[in-house]
């Protein structure tokens, strides 16, 4: 049997540093419009029938040289005048942020020192050959989410050499040994399918933010600002 440690009343920071060791796989969600199109969609598998809690995916590399922790993932991501699209290397201070990063979790397999060398060889390999994300085989996956008997076959839209997040996850898993979503084919793999996996493990989830929607607590509070230094100002202008 599985068994699920929920924490509370601790940040990401100190949730991620906590619980990322190499191997172990890391599963995200949050408020922004993708989150909420994917978890909406994989409400059909959600074991409560719900919005899953999740929406990505991404393995965690370990400590390196710079004294932080690194994953591995494919996702889609822009910065100013660059936009990283595919298999990338990045330390886990993105999800530090709660605001974007509401729900983690952290899943252990108690992977041997052999099995998580070739689970982070082959992703690295991934990095290296800048195999894509797919937003396609995204699309594809979706209608299959609708169409229950297309889990188990090719996804309509696959391209060679991309990937998204956790179909990528479902790779490196197969690579050492472990199919993390039987019945379901590889590139139809949702976080959904991950966090429901079978194989023995453990999962560390923080509950911080799960009722909660922070960007509309900040929009709210950001008006209540704004109508304050308005009502201030007339003040001050009656005065």
């Amino acid at each position: 049997m599985n068994e699920v440690v929920t924490l509370s009343g601790i940040s990401n920071q100190v949730f991620l540093e906590t619980y990322a060791k190499p191997g172990r796989i890391g599963l995200s969600g949050g408020f922004t419009l993708i989150d909420k199109a994917i978890s909406h969609a994989e409400r059909r598998i959600s074991a409560s029938g719900q919005h899953s809690l999740w929406s990505h995916a991404f393995v965690f590399q370990g400590l390196r040289h710079d004294d932080r922790h690194w994953v591995i993932e494919s996702d889609l991501q822009v910065h100013r005048r660059h936009i990283q699209l595919g298999v990338q290397e990045n330390r886990i201070d993105k999800y530090f942020d709660e605001s974007l990063y509401t729900r983690l979790a952290v899943l252990d397999f108690g992977l041997d020192d052999s099995q998580v060398a070739t689970l982070l060889r082959e992703g690295l390999e991934l990095v290296a050959s800048r195999a894509r994300y797919s937003l396609r085989e995204l699309v594809g996956t979706f209608i299959a989410l609708h169409h229950p008997e297309l889990r188990s076959q090719d996804n309509l839209l696959a391209r060679e050499k991309s990937m998204y997040c956790s179909a990528f996850v479902r790779h490196l898993f197969r690579r050492s040994g472990f199919d993390l979503a039987p019945g379901v084919e590889d590139k139809h793999t949702t976080p959904e399918d991950i966090s429901q996996t079978p194989i023995p493990h453990l999962t560390y989830i923080l509950k911080r933010g799960l009722d909660r929607n922070p960007i509309k607590e900040l929009t709210v509070r950001l008006r209540r600002r704004l109508r304050a230094r308005i009502k201030h100002r007339r003040e001050k202008r009656a005065g």
